[in-house]
């Protein structure tokens, strides 16, 4: 991606933040560094092993998330259409576990209306 088409998108997903804070929809979300600033975590027979990088070799990867607080899922869709990486990638649209589901040993996380929780992946370059 060129620094052209970086700043374009940057620019879209701003568009984007901005029209689902007006609606009061925006209730978090952060980019993500590239997948080579990653440390992977894995626990093994007991043994921990740390991994630089990548966990494993696609064609996608995550690139950040918004967190919106729909009404409902046609909500998530349309507002899902608007975040610019649909048109190079993907956006995966999941709902907030209630955490009134959870054991009352388990601290709260999230508000229990908290939303729909979208992940948006683009595509890798070929190497």
């Amino acid at each position: 991606m060129t620094q052209e088409e970086r700043a374009a998108l940057m620019q879209a997903h701003n568009t984007f933040a901005n029209e689902a804070l007006k609606r009061g929809l925006l209730t978090g979300g952060a980019p993500l560094q590239p997948t080579s600033t990653a440390t992977t975590v894995r626990v093994r027979n007991g043994k921990t092993l740390i991994t630089d990088g990548p966990f494993a070799e696609t064609k996608e990867q995550l690139a950040g998330s918004y967190a919106l607080n729909c009404e409902d899922l046609d909500e998530a869709i349309e507002m899902a259409t608007k975040i610019p990486d649909t048109l190079i990638g993907s956006i995966e649209i999941r709902q907030v576990i209630d955490e009134r589901s959870y054991p009352t040993s388990l601290p709260p996380c999230v508000p229990a209306d908290s939303g729909s929780y979208m992940s948006h992946r683009q595509q890798i370059p070929d190497r």
